[in-house]
């Protein structure tokens, strides 16, 4: 045998010998500012620089910002396989899945630690289970905390609501506020400074993190924060489309959820922070933060129970079922 012929036949061997393995090109798309400290932007960048670690062939590519696909529109892209991953608050497919809703529901989770205990739920398991059936997995959960805020003054009781207009992040909170009296004003979070700075909107409500990304403190007087008595708590996983995800490797499946794990373990020990923030930075801005009482706390539960909360087991199945199911969580 000729050398020539020998050594092409051990390089031929040498390469069956090395598993193959396929480079793969993601794409993940949120609307949250991007390389300012935004722990939902950070869980996604903390996904990419894993995977670029793990050396499995996945890259990631990350658009914050809303630069690759509309708020509205990540839902669909991603059951259609159009786009691999999001930071996506899952309540904004309830028009698609109405028990998505059951995530932003008014006086549902009311602190960090039972958001925790919600996770491992029959509640929650019956979420996800109704994601993957739409063609979409859950990467890393996060819960965040929210807050309601107003230009004309404080907010603490249902009456403090009447005649104003306010952006809800959900249909949820939306009929609690008309409930109370306001009018709804519908847009996606990263337009609402703009709305409260023209006049559109009076108030509105979002969660914490977002209220400190998107400066919201520049446009307001008065913040209803957390505290021991939260009325917003929003569902915010990473998501990834179904169709991208099967189409991964064992191996490259295995390190994703590796790091969508370390995302998770890092937001975490982040959300809390996100309350401090936001209260820090709206007092040195010079708008005044309240609490609710666990009173005025109840007066609202009152208010949601009877539209929220009925109307979303009136329109959904199994929605009595899941209120009760995440309410059973102590």
């Amino acid at each position: 045998m000729k050398l020539t012929t020998m050594l092409f036949a051990g390089a031929t061997v040498l390469a069956l010998s090395i598993p193959a393995q396929a480079q793969v090109t993601l794409k993940a798309s949120h609307q949250f500012p991007g390389g300012k400290g935004d722990p939902r932007d950070e869980m996604v960048q903390i996904i990419a620089r894993e995977m670029k670690a793990a050396n499995v062939g996945v890259e990631i590519q990350v658009y914050p910002g809303a630069s690759l696909f509309k708020p509205n529109d990540q839902w669909n892209a991603m059951v259609n396989g159009q786009l691999d991953m999001s930071s996506f608050p899952l309540d904004y497919a309830s028009g698609k899945v109405r028990a998505f809703s059951a995530t932003l529901m008014p006086g549902l989770v009311r602190n960090h630690d039972r958001a925790q205990r919600l996770n491992n739920s029959p509640f929650m398991k019956e979420i996800k289970a109704k994601i993957e059936k739409a063609g979409v997995v859950v990467l890393a959960d996060a819960w965040l905390a929210g807050a309601f805020a107003s230009k004309k003054g404080c907010i603490r009781t249902p009456a403090d609501m009447k005649g104003l207009k306010i952006r809800s992040a959900g249909a949820t909170f939306a009929a609690m506020w008309q409930e109370a009296g306001a009018s709804i004003v519908s847009i996606p979070s990263n337009e609402v400074y703009n709305a409260l700075q023209t006049g559109v909107a009076d108030a509105t409500d979002t969660s914490a993190g977002s209220f400190v990304s998107f400066r919201l403190y520049e446009q307001v007087k008065c913040i209803t924060a957390p505290g021991d008595n939260a009325l917003w708590f929003m569902y915010e996983p990473v998501l990834m489309s179904k169709k991208s995800f099967d189409k991964l490797s064992k191996a490259q499946q295995a390190a994703l959820m590796k790091a969508a794990k370390k995302s998770e373990e890092y937001f975490n020990a982040e959300t809390r922070k996100l309350d401090e923030k936001m209260e820090a930075a709206y007092k040195k801005n010079n708008v005044e933060v309240i609490h609710l009482t666990p009173a005025e706390y109840d007066q609202w539960l009152k208010v949601a129970q009877n539209s929220s909360y009925k109307r979303f087991s009136s329109e959904v199945s199994d929605g009595k079922k899941l209120i009760d199911e995440a309410l059973a969580v102590k």
